[in-house]
């Protein structure tokens, strides 16, 4: 194939891995490295491209839950705050090529289980969450977030859905402004770095925009909170999976 149907075919997967990620809130960082492992991208290029496209699918979904009043602000800022910090130097860290997909396979994968085996699933209401684990949280999930291009909802959304502190579909609304916020600082971080996305991220980004547009609009009218778990746990799996045998 020539370049230009290998972008095509690139950024075709990416709109489809866009709209499934968009229907349990995430921006589809995993997806996005998970693509372009596939098709050979290089470690330095993978994670400045996904980091640049989280921030486009992020940013629609985020603008739309707050034009629907839909945003926690109380529960985001201990989880936000300090999360950004963790993300700027996690961008400057440069794994090599291998062990980055190993360790971020292996993250994905363990995040998998914990939403798929949320410990709180039998009890009727939540616990009281505390500032100081939750900020840990923010803190962990933005430092993975920088060092491996992923956003960092896609880890959080576990922890709070593992531990019983939010419903599968309250992470889902806390997730996209955290992983916008995370991903803009973890990209100044990674240019810093040296890292660039690749010449043709415009075009995937427009594909991720539709993507998210279509996802969020079936996460609304059709997604239940069972299938949201559910949906989620498949995605952390499969890409953690892909990642690790690429």
């Amino acid at each position: 194939m020539d370049t230009s149907s290998v972008n095509l075919a690139v950024a075709g997967l990416m709109t489809c891995v866009s709209l499934l990620y968009a229907t349990v809130g995430q921006a589809g960082g995993t997806g996005f490295l998970a693509i372009m492992a596939l098709w050979g991208f290089s470690a330095a290029e993978m994670r400045p491209t996904a980091l640049l496209l989280n921030i486009v699918a992020a940013g629609y979904t985020t603008w739309l839950l707050q034009r629907r009043d839909a945003l926690d602000w109380k529960a985001l800022a201990p989880l936000t705050l300090p999360s950004v910090a963790t993300a700027f130097v996690g961008g400057l860290l440069v794994l090599a090529g291998a062990v980055y997909r190993l360790a971020t396979g292996l993250l994905l994968i363990a995040a998998a289980a914990l939403v798929a085996f949320p410990r709180a699933a039998g009890r009727v209401e939540a616990p009281p969450v505390r500032l100081l684990p939750m900020t840990f949280a923010g803190v962990g999930a933005g430092f993975v977030s920088g060092l491996t291009g992923v956003g960092g909802g896609v880890f959080l959304s576990p922890i709070l859905v593992g531990l019983g502190w939010f419903s599968a579909r309250g992470a889902a609304a806390i997730s996209p402004p955290f992983i916008l916020c995370n991903s803009i600082v973890g990209l100044v971080g990674v240019w810093l770095a040296g890292q660039r996305p690749v010449a043709s991220t415009p075009l995937y980004a427009v594909g991720v925009l539709g993507g998210a547009i279509v996802g969020a609009a079936i996460s609304v009218r059709w997604m239940s909170e069972r299938a949201t778990r559910t949906v989620l746990a498949g995605i952390l799996f499969f890409a953690g999976l892909r990642l690790i045998v690429q």
